[in-house]
């Protein structure tokens, strides 16, 4: 029955896109307009498409979606973390898809104190999140951040923890994040260009003065910077953050005296990267200064903050990536990479001591958590591979002892850690260049090309993908896949070089290394193109549209989430969300090389006839890091193009935005319908 629905068939309406005298054909432009009836028609069709394509296993997939379900605790709480004399909690209840958000004053013997209830502030609404919870020093007032939209375009709202009484101040176009001057009065927040959605104002707001006039204290006019406004941990100063990928200024201000004026840290030098974090009198430096391409620790007194008066305190190391700093009263940590794990360093301030964390597995990941007090000698960090879940840990740093406070439960009589196997492998790309793949599966696989293998990467931005555990992914090992992350250049694994080399006219680097992954797991007999899958999300979409053009035999089916595919178009709109802030990733296309080069790897400009796997592709309709016209433009065009009578599915969640559904149960079910996707590719449903 499946086989005679037919698909939508989107209309073509011609247009010509001409720059740098090259002229690009895009019969789908039309499809640029959510508010336009046809689109939405269009949109719904692919959504009937999609169900009526996968009715043959919706049971199965509910069963999936179960199966995840019933190995996750429903009601779970965090672990609780002190910060100015409170204990902060989320709770999570039976049943209930959102976070319960409580404190208790003191002790943790001391009742609830009710911050938010999620469930009933989601309550009408179909999208819902909430962020940046910011409390004053006084303990009386919070103020938090809500969306309801998925557009990441959040209301700012305060209520008091004394009364309860949520302000009647509404200001609408902010980050959701604010934080607090020393008064108690002051409030400093981030508002959103309306039409980029670029953070580009920071405000001041007093409490009992209407929100109508609070007072731009920065304004960000460089449309390839953002800006965030946050305070010191050690609640002296004030700091504007303005960033962009590759360069970095900021202000500060005495958090005592809000309404004096904002200073430049170090005024913004194109290339210099750099973060600041204070301490007694100096404020400490994480910074590519000085051609240190995997950065360095300095420090300079908080009266003379230019680069000048900058000293070392780490030095460079060609080897090892500095990725940040958590400053202690008695001690320094440093969180730091090398040959792709994660290191966490403790530094006695008096010098006394320096040692490293110890970690011995293959592959992990490591990283510290929610350190907020000052004064303790107490660090707080999380620890997980893929065959072990996430533990959260408090390890003394003077008497080098470790509590484990929570190991995340997996329920259910069948996980034993013992039952997986995780590994760390290395293929050679094209150039010669070693890739490292880290990889899961049950014990007892054998190599002899019938496994199936779903291989995630991302490649961009720098941002790297560790080795994580996921309950979620057992209903994929535990019916016979191996689960490989593929660390391609473009992330940040093997340090700041990994990231260049697959960035601007080196991004096709990030493509050729998961091909060769592919073959290599090919060649090495793990698995075979029939029964390998490819998976890639935002970028990682970008990712799997470039890969499937270029080869398409190596998969029998491949998931691109929210995938950015239009790549040149949306680079040449900079009235789009994000685009001129994405210059120094991808490269700015009035400028014909750039143009050249995006246009010879973009997945909907490089569409040709010939046979693709089987593809889901999801998006959602108010995605505002990837319009929801890239992906479906994209499934018109392959539509319109592919030779095969493989499966070509969209599925776009009307509802929501980039991250998807909001409640971790609506969320869940978005991931078993991919692994309903793929386990139907092999014929598995049970």
């Amino acid at each position: 029955m499946a086989k005679e629905i037919q698909p939508p068939k989107a209309k073509k309406i011609h247009k010509e896109l001409v720059i740098h005298d090259d002229v690009r054909i895009d019969d789908y432009y039309w499809l640029n307009n959510r508010k336009d009836k046809e689109v939405i028609k269009y949109l719904k069709a692919e959504n009937a498409y999609y169900d009526a394509m996968t009715s043959k296993y919706k049971a199965f997939e509910n069963s999936l979606f179960e199966e995840m379900k019933s190995r996750i605790k429903e009601d779970d709480e965090s672990v609780p973390y002190k910060y100015n004399g409170y204990w902060y909690i989320v709770k999570y209840e039976t049943g209930k898809n959102y976070p319960v958000y409580i404190r208790r004053k003191d002790t943790l013997e001391n009742p609830d104190e009710l911050l938010f209830d999620c469930n009933e502030m989601s309550s009408g609404h179909e999208y819902f999140k909430l962020v940046g919870l910011s409390v004053s020093p006084d303990n009386t007032m919070i103020s938090y951040g809500i969306d309801i939209t998925g557009r990441r375009n959040y209301i700012l709202r305060i209520k008091s923890l004394v009364t309860d009484e949520i302000f009647s101040d509404i200001i609408k176009n902010t980050t959701g994040s604010a934080t607090w001057a020393n008064d108690n009065q002051t409030l400093f927040y981030t508002k959103k260009d309306v039409k980029t959605l670029r953070s580009d104002k920071i405000y001041k707001h007093k409490l009992s003065t209407p929100s109508t006039k609070d007072k731009v204290v920065f304004h960000e006019k460089d449309d390839t910077f953002g800006v965030a406004v946050y305070k010191s941990k050690s609640k002296k100063y004030l700091i504007i953050a303005s960033y962009s990928t590759l360069t970095n200024e900021y202000r500060v201000l005495n958090a005592n005296t809000p309404d004096e004026k904002f200073k430049v840290f170090q005024e913004r030098i194109r290339g210099l990267e750099y973060s600041i974090s204070h301490y007694d009198n100096q404020f400490y430096i994480v910074t590519n200064a000085d051609k240190s391409v995997n950065f360095k620790l300095m420090k300079t007194h908080e009266e003379n903050t230019s680069i000048q008066n900058w000293t070392d305190v780490l030095p460079h190391r060609e080897e090892v990536l500095l990725e940040d700093i958590d400053i202690f009263k008695d001690f320094l940590v440093v969180s730091e990479r090398t040959n792709g794990l994660n290191k966490i360093r403790i530094i006695r301030w008096d010098d006394k001591e320096d040692y490293y964390l110890p970690f011995d597995n293959e592959t992990y990941t490591a990283f510290t958590s929610t350190n907020v007090e000052f004064n303790t000698e107490i660090l707080r960090y999380g620890y997980n591979s893929m065959v072990t879940p996430t533990s959260t840990i408090d390890f003394n740093m003077v008497i080098k002892s470790k509590i484990v406070l929570k190991e995340q439960e997996v329920l259910g009589d069948k996980f034993n850690k013992d039952d997986y196997q995780s590994e760390r492998i290395w293929a050679t790309s094209k150039d010669g260049v070693k890739i490292p793949m880290s990889m899961v599966y049950r014990k007892g696989i054998k190599k002899d090309g019938t496994n199936p293998i779903l291989m995630y990467a991302y490649g961009s931005y720098g941002h790297t993908i560790d080795p994580y555990f996921s309950s979620i992914r057992l209903s994929l090992l535990d019916r016979g896949f191996i689960y490989v992350i593929a660390h391609v250049r473009g992330g940040e694994y093997l340090g700041r070089p990994w990231y260049e080399n697959g960035k601007l006219l080196l991004k096709k680097n990030t493509f050729t290394d998961f091909i060769e992954c592919s073959k290599f797991l090919i060649d090495e007999n793990y698995t075979s193109p029939k029964h390998l899958y490819a998976l890639g999300g935002s970028a990682g979409g970008l990712l799997i549209g470039a890969v499937i053009n270029e080869a398409p035999e190596l998969y029998n089916g491949v998931i691109a989430a929210v995938p950015f595919v239009d790549v040149v178009t949306t680079m040449l709109d900079d009235t789009i969300p994000l685009t001129t802030g994405e210059y120094d990733e991808w490269g700015n296309p009035n400028d014909k090389a750039y143009y050249d080069y995006i246009k010879s790897y973009s997945p909907y400009d490089n569409v040709k006839q010939q046979n693709y796997p089987n593809i889901l592709i999801t998006t959602g309709l108010h995605d505002s890091q990837v319009q929801y016209w890239e992906p479906a433009k994209w499934v018109a065009k392959l539509r319109d193009l592919k030779t095969d009578p493989n499966k070509l599915l969209l599925k776009t969640n009307m509802r929501a935005g980039h991250g998807g559904s909001s409640g971790r149960f609506d969320a869940l079910k978005e991931d078993a319908e991919e692994y309903a996707f793929l386990l139907d590719l092999e014929n598995i449903y049970d």
